[in-house]
């Protein structure tokens, strides 16, 4: 197990110092896992989260037709002509992409809203990275607020019988949900302080951008009907919210072929998806999968339930805390699923109900990834669609925004369970 945690810990390491190379790194410490044993190869697909690669594929390609059709940049001037200055067009996309969070994957959630941040970007001529990096961890934020809004979220339903309806009032008390938009409130007053330099006036428009074709905003609002009823399906596979990604994309792509009669309708989408971010979290993927196999992760847990002692409080802030630590370096799914038998083991030591303990867990794994620029797929995802627009996004660059926004999500919420289920 040590030999596994030294390779984790390199990798992330290299990782954070050479952001260029993260890709490699990824894929470099993935086959050492793989040569040295620590991943067996009988756990090598299973290890994949297939789900979340097809759903970025697909989506990044969809996205695309999206962009292609204009429909992003009459967003833009939709959006440009209700607020007042770059401060508030900041503040407003990052929480209208919590909206859509809150309902669909995170990681879908900034594909289709980081075009419309472009847009805005190249119109007023300012820095697109921080615009994205507040839409990435927005999306984060939100993805605890709803049974469907994120994996970690549908895997607490399903182990402690949640239905959608519980994440708004559960036991006679207000859900998560309320705590999630608590710490929306006061993440948006931050990431308005955060972007309190940039108050360049936006120039009122009276022409929006003409939409060539409406199809592909069609498609983009199929797949977010489709996302959100595939939710509700039981036994369904696993693959099923990237299957309806890919599928909608491949619609797109004969649609702009029948329309068009060129190749271009094909290669240029494909040619849209960013390999690298989906080769970086291929290698993660497998990165975890090795440290889980190697017990790494059981034994972060077993060490988290010691900290506690007999202390309920203690015990209750430890696991929000370590959680938010732990999140912000390794994929919060396996983590999650790990601490979800040692919470309700702690409980039921303890006699109290571990209602507080799920909340806590899930808030705190969910937030963490905030803290990194690799600790949450859609932060990666939004530096890969940055890095494709030529710019490069410093670990300072992220943190600045990702650090101080995870505390002021965070802490409400903390305060909000313990008076609420303690």
């Amino acid at each position: 197990m040590i030999y596994a945690l030294i390779l984790f810990a390199i990798t992330y390491v290299l990782m954070l110092t050479f952001s260029k190379y993260r890709p490699y790194i990824a894929l470099g410490s993935a086959l050492v896992f793989i040569l040295t044993g620590m991943l067996p190869l009988d756990q090598i697909f299973t290890a994949i989260d297939w789900n979340v690669l097809l759903m970025i594929a697909g989506t990044m390609g969809l996205v695309q037709l999206f962009i292609d059709s204009h429909m992003p940049a009459r967003l833009a001037d939709m959006i440009m002509t209700k607020v007042p200055n770059v401060q508030m067009a900041a503040v407003a996309l990052a929480l209208f992409a919590g909206i859509i969070s809150a309902f669909v994957d995170n990681v879908a959630t900034v594909l289709m809203v980081a075009p419309v941040a472009l847009a805005i970007c190249k119109k007023l001529n300012t820095n697109p990275v921080p615009f994205i990096i507040g839409i990435a961890v927005s999306s984060n934020l939100q993805g605890a607020a709803t049974l469907v809004g994120d994996t970690t979220a549908i895997m607490l339903g399903s182990y402690a019988d949640m239905s959608f309806l519980d994440f708004f009032w559960y036991k006679g008390r207000p859900g998560i949900f309320f705590a999630v938009e608590l710490g929306a409130v006061v993440s948006a007053l931050i990431l308005a302080w955060l972007f309190r330099k940039e108050k360049k006036p936006i120039e009122r428009t009276t022409q929006l951008t003409p939409v060539t074709d409406y199809v592909p905003t069609v498609l983009l609002a199929g797949m977010i009907v489709l996302l959100i009823s595939a939710s509700f399906l039981p036994s369904k596979p696993d693959i099923t919210n990237g299957l309806i990604c890919v599928t909608l994309f491949v619609i797109g792509m004969v649609y702009t072929y029948v329309r068009t009669r060129k190749t271009e309708a094909f290669t240029g989408p494909i040619k849209s998806i960013d390999f690298e971010t989906i080769g970086l979290l291929l290698g993660l993927f497998l990165v975890i999968g090795g440290i889980t196999h190697m017990g790494v992760v059981d034994a972060a847990a077993g060490l988290l339930a010691k900290m506690g002692g007999g202390n309920v409080f203690l015990i209750y802030t430890v696991i929000v805390w370590a959680s938010v630590l732990f999140s912000a370096f390794i994929d919060n799914i396996p983590y999650v699923a790990t601490m979800l038998p040692v919470v309700t083991g702690l409980a039921s030591t303890l006699g109290i109900d571990p209602t507080l303990l799920y909340f806590g867990l899930l808030s705190g794994a969910t937030l963490g990834g905030n803290m990194t620029p690799i600790g949450a797929s859609a932060n990666i995802t939004g530096i890969g669609i940055l890095r494709r627009e030529g710019y490069e996004v410093k670990n300072s660059d992220f943190c600045r925004i990702g650090i101080p926004f995870t505390l002021a999500a965070v802490i409400p919420a903390y305060i909000y369970f313990w008076v609420l289920f303690a």
